[in-house]
């Protein structure tokens, strides 16, 4: 076998493709490279005193050892590791070949595909906090110590950001209901369950979960200052279009709360009636019929009792993608080095949960 490397086991360079070619990518910061390149540069011995007489003498090799776990210790203590990452793709892989050694997991996908980053796009805030909420309902247990880390690290950046800009805290606060609740079971479960990590660990996140969702409850929306047109002043007509653009019955019933107009016009049967055949299919219709008193279909009731036997379809601004060619994962508009002669002919979005079972094993 030809001699690849320091360590033959290890992976291979990580490759760029620019305007001249492909360039081999050093995934280390700066800084780091010229702190290791001065004690590279140092060829003679080092001699480093105690506090008492005898004296330790380092030479080259020690330098070196030096070196690397520095390195590795810079990344070890850094918290948010996706910034060694250029490329927002990761390679899906199954089984172990002779170029790829282990599986893909959670954790690197995390990693790779900067979650972090993505909750700060509002197309892609929606599609992270469902991922989340899906992992907390069944997957903790198989979070490893990495795994969790980045978890609770980009929960802990969407907490923030409903914070200071409001933004959707009915689904947060939903994701940490569920997350609290899975905790608890699982808690009080040890023995029974499986939990990677120390048990007081799990018990300070969920006493952090308490105080977020504490939190959240004595949040006070910003009063908007009125500069001109608002949403009463327009024609009932775009009104009435807003609405039925809506695909959550609960988005609807909070519009029509805010004035007797847009309360009327929420409580339109019409309008009820096509969300219901937006998510669930005629079948459905017959199994679970509720009527009024008048003796017609309560569209809007049977909206709320047909979600809690199926699952509603689920819609967002923008949703990672996999490449059936490449077995590559990435958000669309970051792209990956795709190998086919027509890529788009190979791209399939993928939901939350079917992005969770791609690294079930």
């Amino acid at each position: 076998m030809p001699f690849l490397g320091q360590d033959w086991r290890s992976p291979g360079w990580r490759w760029v493709k620019t305007e001249d070619g492909w360039k081999r990518s050093e995934p280390f910061s700066p800084a780091l490279e010229a702190e290791n390149n001065q004690l590279n540069d140092i060829s003679h011995s080092v001699i480093i005193a105690g506090d008492g007489e005898d004296e330790e003498i380092y030479g080259t090799e020690d330098c070196e050892f030096a070196a690397k776990k520095r390195k590795k210790d810079h990344f070890k203590n850094n918290t948010d590791s996706q910034c060694f990452y250029r490329e927002k793709w990761i390679y899906v892989h199954k089984e172990s070949t002779k170029e790829r050694h282990g599986y893909c997991t959670l954790g690197e996908a995390f990693n790779r595909l900067d979650f972090s980053s993505a909750i700060q796009d509002i197309r892609r805030f929606n599609y992270v906090v469902k991922l989340l909420q899906l992992i907390a309902k069944s997957q903790l247990t198989s979070l490893s110590g990495a795994a969790q880390k980045n978890y609770f690290n980009i929960l802990d950046k969407i907490v923030q950001k409903v914070m200071e800009d409001q933004y959707n805290p009915r689904l947060i606060k939903d994701l940490l209901q569920d997350l609290s609740s899975s905790l608890y079971i699982l808690i009080m479960g040890v023995g029974k369950s499986v939990l990677v990590g120390n048990i007081n660990i799990w018990i300070c996140r969920l006493e952090t979960i308490l105080l977020w969702q504490q939190q959240l409850k004595n949040l006070q929306m910003n009063k908007q200052v009125n500069n001109g047109l608002t949403l009463s002043d327009l024609p009932l007509h775009m009104l009435n279009n807003i609405l039925y653009r809506f695909s959550d019955g609960w988005d609807i019933i909070t519009l029509g709360q805010v004035t007797p107009t847009l309360y009327t016009l929420s409580e339109d049967r019409q309008l009820w009636k096509k969300l219901c055949q937006y998510h669930f299919a005629e079948k459905q219709f017959c199994r679970h019929l509720i009527l009024s008193e008048k003796g017609h279909i309560d569209w809007k009731l049977m909206y709320f009792a047909l979600q809690k036997y199926y699952p509603i379809k689920e819609q967002y601004g923008d949703t990672l993608h996999f490449c059936r060619h490449c077995s590559i994962l990435f958000w669309k508009d970051t792209g990956h080095p795709c190998t086919a002669s027509d890529p788009n002919t190979c791209l399939m979005p993928v939901s939350p949960q079917h992005f969770i079972d791609l690294f079930k094993f």
